[in-house]
C-alpha cells in the first residue's frame, strides 16, 4: 500500500511517501480500516523532530512519553483516522464490513471501566497510524458514524476533541463559568471553545489578528490578540474581571500571566505548549491565589463515547480549513506549521482523492 512513514527524527525529509509499504491484516479481535481521511495533529510535529526533552534536560531530543517511548521506525504517523471497515479479524462480527469509523486512536493499558491515564499510548506513536491507505486497529477503537458530514469533515474530530474534552474535565469547567482559550484558533483550541459551549460556559478566544470573525462564528464570547501590551488587563476588560478557567495550549512568555488572570481558587488546564514548553512561575501567585493546575494529554474512552454522543447530536461542528492529497504530506505539514489558518487540516489517500478531499481542497 502507499503510506507515508517517519524513519528518524529530524526535518521533513525523515517523512517518505512510499507505494511498497505492506498492507496490515487485522489480528484477532482488529478490524482493517479503508483510511478515506486522516487529520493532522501537532504531536506529528514533535514526534519527528524529538521536540519533547527529558525531565532533566529540556534540549534533549526524545519523543512523546519521555523516557518511556514505544516509538520505533520506520512509524507511520496519524492519529485521526476515518474510513471504512474492509476486513475483521477472528472474533469480530463480519457483519462490521462496510460499516464507516472513526478510530479512537489512544492505546489503553488499563481494562475497559479504568480510566486512568498514566500509562496511556496512541496510534502513530505506539503502533501505525493512519497516514497510509490501509491501518489495523482494535474493533472496540473503531466507533460507527453515521453523521451527514464529509469523511475529510469527521477526520477534524478525533485527536483534537478528545483532547479538549479531557483538558475541560480535569478543570472541572461548569456552566456559566467564563474560560480563557489560547491557542484558540488551532484543532485543540477552536474544539474548546465549542464544548465550552456545549457545557453552558462562555469561553474567551487569546488568537492572532484576522481570526476573531471565525472565532466569534463557532462560539467565542469575545477575542484577545495574543500580541496585546497588556494581556491580563486586556482580558479582565474583555472578560469583566478575572476569570474562572484557563485552557492553555501556548504556554511560553505569557505563561505567568494567565495564572495572573484568573481568579482566586481559579484552574489552569494545559495539554501543550506552541510557545515554548520551559516557562517562569512565579510561586506565589500560583499559593497565594489557591491555584489548580492540570496537565492533561489525550483522553478516556468514557471522554471520546461522550464525543461520539456530541457529534451524532450536532452539538458540535467540523472546523476544516482543507485538505491535501497524501502524496503531498510535505506540503500539507509546512502548512500546518505555519499556523496560518482556523481548524483543522485534513489528509486523504489519492485513490480517495476525487470522493473525498477535492471538494475541500484549497482554490
Amino acid at each position: 500500500m502507499k503510506a507515508v512513514q517517519l524513519v528518524g527524527h529530524g526535518g521533513l525529509d525523515q517523512l517518505l511517501y512510499r507505494d511498497d509499504v505492506p498492507t496490515p491484516e487485522p489480528a484477532p479481535g482488529e478490524v482493517l480500516v479503508d483510511v478515506h481521511a486522516c487529520g493532522m495533529n501537532n504531536t506529528d510535529v514533535w514526534v519527528r523532530e524529538g521536540a519533547y526533552g527529558t525531565e532533566t534536560d529540556a534540549a534533549e531530543v526524545s519523543t512523546w512519553r519521555r523516557g518511556r517511548s514505544t516509538l520505533t521506525f520506520p512509524r507511520i504517523q496519524g492519529a485521526d483516522t476515518v474510513g471504512v471497515i474492509a476486513a475483521v479479524g477472528e472474533g469480530v462480527p463480519a457483519e462490521r464490513v462496510g460499516q464507516r469509523v472513526m478510530v479512537d486512536f489512544s492505546i489503553y493499558h488499563r481494562p475497559e471501566g479504568d480510566d486512568s491515564l498514566a500509562d496511556i499510548d496512541y496510534m502513530g506513536h505506539g503502533r501505525d497510524g493512519g497516514y497510509a491507505e490501509y491501518q489495523a486497529v482494535p474493533a472496540e477503537n473503531a466507533y460507527e458514524i453515521t453523521a451527514d458530514i464529509t469523511d475529510a469533515e469527521l477526520a477534524t474530530f478525533c485527536c483534537a476533541y478528545l483532547t479538549a474534552e479531557q483538558m475541560l474535565v480535569r478543570a472541572r469547567l461548569a456552566a456559566g463559568e467564563r474560560v480563557l482559550v489560547t491557542g484558540a484558533s488551532g484543532g485543540v483550541g477552536s474544539a474548546i471553545v465549542q464544548l465550552a459551549r456545549v457545557r453552558g460556559a462562555v469561553p474567551y478566544a487569546v488568537t492572532s489578528a484576522g481570526k476573531e470573525a471565525a472565532l466569534r462564528e463557532i462560539g467565542a464570547q469575545d477575542v484577545v490578540l495574543r500580541d496585546v501590551d497588556d494581556l491580563v488587563a486586556e482580558v479582565e476588560r474583555v472578560a469583566g474581571g478575572p476569570v474562572d478557567v484557563v485552557a492553555d495550549l501556548v504556554a511560553g512568555p505569557m505563561f505567568n500571566d494567565l495564572l495572573r488572570v484568573l481568579r482566586p481558587e481559579g484552574r489552569y488546564t494545559t495539554a501543550g505548549a506552541i510557545g515554548g514548553p520551559v516557562v517562569q512561575l512565579d510561586l506565589r501567585t500560583m499559593y497565594l491565589k489557591q491555584l489548580e493546575l492540570h496537565g492533561s494529554s489525550q483522553g478516556t474512552r468514557t471522554a471520546f463515547r461522550r464525543l461520539v454522543r456530541y457529534i451524532a447530536g450536532g452539538e458540535v461542528r467540523p472546523l476544516l480549513d482543507r485538505t491535501f492529497r497524501l502524496s503531498e504530506f510535505h506540503d500539507a505539514q509546512r502548512a500546518f506549521m505555519s499556523k496560518s489558518y482556523v481548524g483543522k487540516l485534513v489528509v486523504v489517500p489519492d485513490r480517495h482523492w476525487e470522493q473525498v478531499g477535492a471538494h475541500h481542497a484549497a482554490p
